[in-house]
């Protein structure tokens, strides 16, 4: 019998039909989309714990290069280990301990690997080819749930199936040239299907015990923030206020309403609502605003997510936070994280 975690994850999964016929040990191995959701469902893991979760958790960071022993299940001393070098290289607060903020990161990273494999090697096979990179190409297919067949490292008919699902659904040829809406389509694709049916929130993580003189010149730090913001704020409160009110509005691609926002349609939405005409695009909007060293209140900041150059942007609230449409909807999020940290392009400003 599925316990009532795994059968709530599946009967909210496009497997339903064909999971119910398999052995968990079966459905979990071969399909990475129920294994996110059956990871974020768990929520919080720790050491000592075992079961399904922790032998996710390890497949996972197996495949992010951090976790070679053997998926056992049993959340021990190695799996400890892993998870600390996987939070420590993602500018995470180590504690060995896989809350929600660490389990999202572990799923993007992922997403991110595999995304990256598909665009990278689907021009580099062809029909009846047996290698290495055909290997790659189907777990990436399988990743995103367009390949069912066995990972066998041969171009058949079940890989040009799950090739010509993948281009059909996205209208793209991923043999030839991949645009920017394509990748962009892609790179969501995944957060929209783990997020469509629940709305996680990433609690703060505690802040590690410094000393005293290193607190003090902390405090004078944030009072000079604080006096900056208050200085520089005025300007673009507008904008600032309007993003607030839109918290929580779900991410939808293409989006430019309340019924749901993508990264860009979000800014456009917030500057007409002051009667000022941007342009629709994250690559536009970098080539029309202003450049500025750093960021104020109402200051648009921008990202490179999934393709060289800007794909992302949201508007700077201060205390190095910014609003923005992400796969989780509009929300807020910390500007240090390493995710966010690592592919700053820097900020802009719209006159």
């Amino acid at each position: 019998m599925l316990n009532a975690t795994v059968e709530n994850v599946v009967k909210q999964s496009f497997l339903y039909s064909y999971v119910l016929s398999q052995p968990f040990a079966v459905y979990v191995d071969s399909y990475p989309m129920v294994q996110s959701k059956i990871l974020l469902e768990a929520e919080y893991l720790k050491y000592g714990e075992h079961g399904e979760s922790i032998r996710v958790l390890q497949q996972k960071l197996n495949k992010l290069s951090y976790f070679d022993d053997e998926i056992d299940g049993d959340f021990d001393i190695l799996t400890e280990h892993a998870l600390k070098r996987f939070q420590k290289e993602h500018g995470i607060f180590v504690t060995g301990q896989a809350d929600m903020q660490t389990l999202h990161i572990i799923i993007q990273a992922e997403k991110e690997k595999y995304l990256n494999q598909l665009v990278d090697l689907s021009d580099s096979i062809s029909r009846g080819m047996v290698s290495e990179d055909v290997k790659i190409v189907q777990e990436a297919l399988q990743y995103f749930g367009y390949y069912k067949g066995e990972i066998d490292s041969s171009y058949g008919p079940l890989t040009a199936k799950a090739i010509k699902i993948a281009e059909e659904k996205h209208d793209v040829d991923l043999t030839k040239e991949v645009t920017e809406t394509h990748l962009q389509t892609l790179h969501t694709a995944v957060d929209q299907k783990l997020d469509e049916n629940k709305k996680e929130k990433i609690e703060k993580e505690p802040k590690q015990e410094i000393e005293s003189d290193t607190k003090e010149v902390e405090v004078i730090q944030k009072e000079e923030k604080a006096k900056k913001v208050k200085v520089q704020a005025s300007a673009n409160n507008g904008a600032v206020s309007i993003a607030r009110s839109l918290i929580g509005t779900p991410y939808v691609w293409g989006g430019e309403t309340v019924n749901g926002f993508d990264c860009s349609g979000f800014i456009q939405y917030i500057f007409e609502k002051q009667n000022i005409n941007v342009p629709r695009t994250v690559s536009d909007m970098w080539n029309f605003a202003t450049p500025v060293g750093n960021p104020s209140v109402g200051d648009l900041v921008f990202y490179e997510t999934y393709k060289p150059g800007p794909s992302h942007m949201g508007i700077y609230i201060g205390n190095n936070k910014f609003i923005h449409a992400g796969s989780n909807g509009v929300e807020i999020t910390d500007m240090s994280y390493a995710y966010w940290q690592n592919r700053y392009l820097g900020a802009k400003r719209v006159k």
